[in-house]
């Protein structure tokens, strides 16, 4: 059998075990079941009973997207807040309750979301579902906290975006694309802002945002649903609803020609950044939007999906090699507008403009000559290969539950997609590569090192251990 034939039955086995979560030994899989407490919260079980573990998550619909201008990083300071304890858990005992239950606990906030996590023993679970349902609804600290919280935040944006250039990069990178879109803000947020924000200011955040109609509760392990939903009426169902605050639409105008951007910062090696303006996956509904933002992410993988894919062979490889780095990525949904990038590092003597070059040369031959069979059928190998290998984690099955109400999805919206790669064809990811390469919906950013400082010291990591 060919290393192709191989693939495809893999492909063929994947798809039939990635239809549903596996669930005990012998038993058939379980499906995650949803509901609606009073107050509008929504509760989201999975039951995966094939360790003693559990994993409990609170998601907010609620990201750096919904901040305003003058303002930005607040999402993310406050989810740094949610720490600094209630009425009943004083400052920094939270984290302390769950390790001493033999879990462990964090959280994250993106554009779109904020959430919070514990992975516990399951036998603990109901002791974190009381924790975290009190610091939702009565989070409180002094002014001092949230100052000295501040200055952690502060430190970590030194260290990840203004002391990493690739990061300086894309946080400019954004910023130009996007006009009217909230994606231009950074989620760290800029430092003038921070240097501005007051307690006050996430507080009113936290008041208007952390509505119980604005969330939605994850457990995922050894748990029952009947006691899991029991639990969840008890210390979620009975917080008081707020009607949760309209959203103004911030509709992203059409791109109306190319945009250029020469980024200065220290640097070893400069960096070429094209980001193109793509549709969305927005529904299962069948639309032109949703079938090409599929076949744009199949030809994302195409181009860098794999070890050997085609940027790294034509761009890294060989002779005329002019590349020391090359990849693709396509944001196949999300609250706002979404990108198709390609990116490199330009080899020792070769230059960002070479690079460029190179990637839309890619780019324009799959438009031209389409792609094999072969390719294809690797690439959703892989992808179908991921998507299984991932709901072995409980973590995982969890998370990928919690995306996708934030999305607005179905609790099945993964098993879906997997169908829907299914029916991509060749042709699809051929018309796409023509389709949405052009000028007009182009912004290109260049990194152009500069002197890195002799002064410059290395930073030590803050006292927060946030993310």
């Amino acid at each position: 059998m060919t290393r192709w034939g191989v693939a495809a039955l893999i492909w063929a086995t994947l798809t039939t075990a990635s239809a549903q979560a596996p669930g005990a030994s012998g038993s058939p899989p379980v499906q995650a079941r949803q509901f609606t407490l009073a107050n509008g919260m929504s509760l989201i079980i999975k039951p995966d009973r094939r360790a003693p573990t559990a994993v409990h998550m609170l998601w907010l619909r609620v990201g750096s997207m919904d901040e305003v201008d003058g303002s930005s990083g607040v999402a993310h300071v406050l989810e740094h807040m949610l720490f600094k304890g209630t009425p009943a858990v004083p400052v920094g005992e939270f984290s302390r309750r769950v390790a001493a239950l033999g879990g462990r606990d964090n959280a994250f906030t993106s554009q779109d979301y904020t959430g919070y996590y514990q992975q516990i023993p399951s036998a603990k679970l109901e002791d974190v579902m009381q924790l975290e349902a009190d610091r939702f609804a009565h989070n409180q600290w002094a002014d001092e906290e949230f100052n000295k919280e501040l200055e952690v935040v502060k430190e970590e944006r030194r260290m990840r975006t203004e002391d990493n250039p690739r990061a300086l990069l894309y946080e400019a990178l954004n910023a130009t694309v996007f006009v009217a879109s909230p994606y231009r803000r950074p989620i760290v947020g800029w430092m003038s802002d921070m240097e501005a924000l007051t307690p006050d200011d996430a507080r009113a955040f936290y008041r208007r945002w952390y509505v119980p109609a604005n969330a939605a509760v994850v457990v995922a392990g050894d748990v029952d649903v009947d006691e899991v939903r029991r639990l969840a009426e008890k210390y979620y169902g009975s917080l008081p609803s707020r009607a949760v605050p309209e959203r103004k639409p911030r509709v992203e105008p059409a791109q109306t020609g190319l945009k250029r951007i020469a980024f200065k910062a220290p640097a070893e090696q400069a960096m070429v950044t094209l980001a193109f303006k793509v549709p969305s996956f927005q529904s299962f509904e069948g639309g032109q939007d949703e079938t090409d933002a599929l076949a744009l992410t199949v030809l994302a993988a195409v181009l860098d999906g794999y070890s050997g894919a085609r940027l790294e062979r034509a761009l890294t490889q060989g002779p005329n090699r002019v590349a020391d780095s090359a990849g693709a990525d396509n944001g196949l949904w999300g609250r706002g507008p979404q990108l198709f990038t390609l990116s490199g590092v330009p080899a020792q003597g070769k230059t960002a403009e070479q690079v460029e070059a190179a990637l839309r040369e890619q780019v324009t031959r799959v438009a031209m000559e389409g792609v094999s069979e072969a390719e294809l059928t690797r690439v959703k190998t892989q992808w179908v290969a991921s998507a299984v290998y991932k709901l072995d984690s409980v973590f995982n099955q969890a998370r990928e539950l919690g995306t996708s109400w934030v999305q607005g999805q179905p609790l099945d919206a993964n098993e879906r997609l997997i169908e829907r790669l299914r029916t991509v064809t060749a042709d699809q990811v051929r018309v796409v590569a023509g389709k949405y390469f052009g000028d007009d919906q182009l912004t290109v950013a260049r990194l152009m090192p500069q002197p890195l400082s002799k002064e410059r010291k290395p930073r030590t990591a803050s006292a927060s251990a946030r993310h």
